[in-house]
C-alpha cells in the first residue's frame, strides 16, 4: 500500500505541471482508479488542504496518503510527490541558465502557459460542480432553486466580490465564509 502510494503521488509530482490547481485532475483521477475516495470527499480534501498553510498538492499528498495508510501513508505519498519536484528544479535550474536565450525554450513555455490556465480551470469546474450545483436532483421540471446550492453560491459570489472589489486578503475570506458556512450550511 505504501508503495502504491509513493508511486501514485510520485507519477503525479512528476507530470502533474502547473502547480497544485493543475495537478488537481490528476490526483483526483489516481484517488477514482484506488476507489479511495468520493467526489464529496475530494471536495472536502481541497478545501482542507486550501486552508492549511503549505503547498496545495502537499498537503492534498498527506491527506490521500494519511486517509489510506495512516502516518506511514501520508509520509509516503507526501514524499512521491515532493521527491520529482526537487529533482526537476534542481535539473531545470542547471539547464535554464545554459539556454536561456533560446528561441525553442521560450516557445515551449508559451506553449505551457495557456495549458496550465486549461488544467486550472478544469480543477475549478470540478470543484464548483461539486459544491454549488445540486447532484442529487436529477432531471426534472423544478425551479432553478432545486438544481443550485444558494447558501454556497451566495457565499462564492460574495468571495469574488470580497477579493476583487474590495481586495480583502484570501486568509480573511477563507475564515469568515467558513465561520458563514458553518452557520448556514452546516
Amino acid at each position: 500500500m505504501y508503495l502504491s502510494l509513493f508511486l501514485m503521488f510520485f507519477r503525479i509530482g512528476a507530470f502533474g505541471f502547473g502547480g497544485g490547481y493543475a495537478m488537481l485532475p490528476l490526483v483526483f483521477q489516481s484517488i477514482q482508479d484506488f476507489g479511495m475516495m468520493s467526489a464529496e470527499e475530494f471536495s472536502n480534501l481541497v478545501a482542507l488542504s486550501q486552508i492549511i498553510p503549505g503547498a496545495l498538492i502537499v498537503n492534498a499528498a498527506t491527506y490521500v496518503g494519511f486517509t489510506g495508510g495512516g502516518v506511514a501513508g501520508a509520509a509516503a505519498a507526501t514524499a512521491g510527490v515532493a521527491l520529482p519536484s526537487f529533482i526537476l528544479v534542481m535539473t531545470a535550474m542547471f539547464f535554464l541558465k545554459k539556454f536561456k536565450e533560446s528561441k525553442t525554450l521560450q516557445g515551449a513555455f508559451s506553449g505551457i502557459r495557456p495549458a496550465i490556465v486549461g488544467l486550472i480551470a478544469s480543477a475549478s469546474v470540478f470543484i464548483g460542480q461539486t459544491s454549488l450545483i445540486n447532484m442529487t436532483a436529477g432531471i426534472s421540471k423544478g425551479s432553478i432553486t432545486d438544481y443550485i446550492n444558494t447558501a454556497p453560491c451566495v457565499i462564492f459570489v460574495c468571495s469574488i466580490i470580497l477579493i476583487g472589489k474590495f481586495k480583502v486578503h484570501p486568509i480573511a475570506i477563507m475564515i469568515a465564509m467558513g465561520t458563514v458556512g458553518a452557520f448556514v450550511c452546516g
